[in-house]
């Protein structure tokens, strides 16, 4: 079910599912109706035909940003364009827009600016202070930040048989009845005590959540709705989903805090079959 010609999400996004959207769709069944609890920059929903998707987010920023070009369309578009010019891609626009952004209110110029941040901050990373819930990243010095219009059409146009909801990842799986299929993305376990791919919103996602969610999937599919899920393989990721199909591969890493972990590591992808 996986498209021909794939789409990139038009967010830069950590641990986007982009380039492991072949191991995903062979795994992934069909189904009336897609629920991701864990969209992030949307790839397996942009390149996947669902009647209609639920897609859920811990980010506010993310889910809103969403729901403004589904509802704005063009216009969103273009006020979005407006802060791609040479005069704002310098340090000092930067963090004076960086400001703006932590202090605005107002959906559509707030999810703008979000954009904005995404492709003109460090490495495309996401990350808040988790004291001020203030968005942090450093300048990216790109030498011209790439403007995703396509992107962005495709995604409005695909979002028109979607539903997008920012709530409790538990919320959302609890919606799923006969006919849904479940793709779960959450924050990864870490690899380390250092690891960093959990701090794209504040908070975080502990490991007794890692284990709810596990939990939850294996709950659906005694009900007989089957439930992917992807994260980093390791012992504690075995142990939690020990009653699922593991499929375990090596993933590059192109988006981290630091250049010396942006290397192979080992994730796997777990599958609860449907039981009735």
């Amino acid at each position: 079910m996986i498209k021909q010609n794939k789409i990139r999400p038009f967010l830069k996004w950590a641990g986007g599912k982009y380039r492991l959207l072949d191991r995903i769709c062979s795994l992934l069944p069909g189904g009336k109706q897609l629920i991701e609890p864990f969209v992030g920059g949307g790839a397996v929903f942009l390149n996947t035909n669902f009647e209609h998707c639920l897609l859920n987010d811990a980010n506010a920023d993310l889910i809103t940003l969403y729901q403004v070009l589904q509802k704005e369309g063009h216009q969103f578009i273009e006020t979005c364009r407006s802060f791609f010019v040479k005069k704002l891609n310098s340090e000092k626009s930067y963090y004076h827009l960086r400001k703006r952004f932590n202090e605005c209110l107002e959906p559509i110029e707030r999810s703008a600016l979000f954009l904005y941040l995404n492709r003109h901050g460090y490495n495309g990373l996401c990350r808040y202070n988790i004291k001020k819930n203030e968005f942090n990243v450093p300048f990216g010095r790109y030498l011209k930040p790439y403007f995703p219009e396509k992107e962005m059409y495709y995604f409005y146009e695909k979002s028109k048989r979607a539903t997008f909801v920012c709530e409790d990842f538990t919320k959302t799986m609890k919606r799923a009845k006969k006919g849904s299929v479940v793709y779960c993305d959450p924050p990864y376990v870490p690899l380390n005590a250092t690891s960093c791919f959990t701090t794209y919103r504040a908070g975080g996602f502990s490991l007794e959540e890692q284990k709810k969610l596990a939990l939850l999937a294996e709950k659906l599919s005694v009900k007989g709705i089957p439930v992917l899920l992807s994260n980093h393989s390791n012992h504690f990721t075995y142990d939690v989903y020990q009653s699922a199909l593991i499929k375990e591969f090596m993933v590059q890493r192109f988006i981290s805090c630091k250049a010396e972990e942006r290397t192979a590591v080992r994730e796997l992808l777990a599958f609860y079959t449907p039981l009735t």
